[in-house]
């Protein structure tokens, strides 16, 4: 009974050390190794394509921010102006209000005298200018969201056929170890395609978001100054 006990645990013993064993000789690979193995000729396009991402990004959402902004009085001295008849005053303020809404009431007050229908299409001309300068760069950034994982997709291809040409070439056979380090290294490309696609796609529906936020409020306030031209007696 006790040989047999002490049997089991030179067993555990031995088990356990093998794991240690096992434990210590875990292969361990750093995101520059991955990168670096990865295709230099898809990574380096990769890279590009996030920095192009990453600037347009920061520069649409800081522009698109400071066009968001709006003084709450603005409206209400445009009206005051403009029942006063004070035109010039109206537009000198619109001059230092450095927003779309400001330069589409700019071109409305400009226009005051002529007719409802002329006043509305030169807001809205102005206004679809103000929008096509929000939306600058965003068709790129959708580029890059979908560009990004068919490159990487691509890169993956090209890995996996090196890999198939290196064993069909191979005169003593492949090992498994060479295999998989082939075909890991034909998926990191994948991998940061994904990336950069998910990334480049969740920037881009951001920017939209805020983008329509800001058009919503150029309508509503080109409308609220319709409005005030269509009251009795302007």
């Amino acid at each position: 009974m006790n040989k047999h006990f002490l049997l089991q645990i030179d067993a555990g013993v031995a088990a356990s050390d093998s794991l240690a064993a096992a434990a210590g000789t875990t292969e361990t690979i750093s995101i520059w190794q991955l990168i670096v193995d990865g295709g230099w000729y898809i990574m380096i396009p990769l890279a590009i394509l996030s920095i192009i991402a990453i600037y347009i990004f920061a520069e649409r959402w800081m522009a698109i921010s400071k066009a968001s902004k709006e003084d709450k009085d603005f409206m209400n001295r445009i009206k005051d102006y403009v029942s006063d008849g004070k035109l010039d005053a109206a537009r000198s303020l619109c001059a230092t209000t450095n927003t779309p809404i400001a330069r589409m009431i700019d071109k409305g007050v400009a226009r005051i005298g002529k007719p409802m229908d002329d006043i509305g299409a030169s807001i809205e001309n102005v206004g679809k200018l103000e929008v096509y300068k929000l939306e600058k760069g965003l068709a790129v950034l959708a580029t890059v969201a979908g560009a990004a994982p068919m490159i990487g997709f691509l890169g993956t291809v090209i890995g996996m056929i090196m890999t198939f040409h290196s064993m069909k070439i191979s005169g003593n056979g492949v090992e498994i170890s060479e295999l998989s380090g082939g075909i890991m290294q034909a998926m990191v490309t994948t991998v940061a395609g994904l990336i950069i696609g998910i990334i480049a796609y969740i920037a881009y529906n951001t920017l939209v978001v805020k983008v329509d936020k800001v058009v919503h409020r150029m309508e509503a306030r080109s409308l609220e100054f319709i409005d005030l031209l269509e009251e009795p007696g302007k």
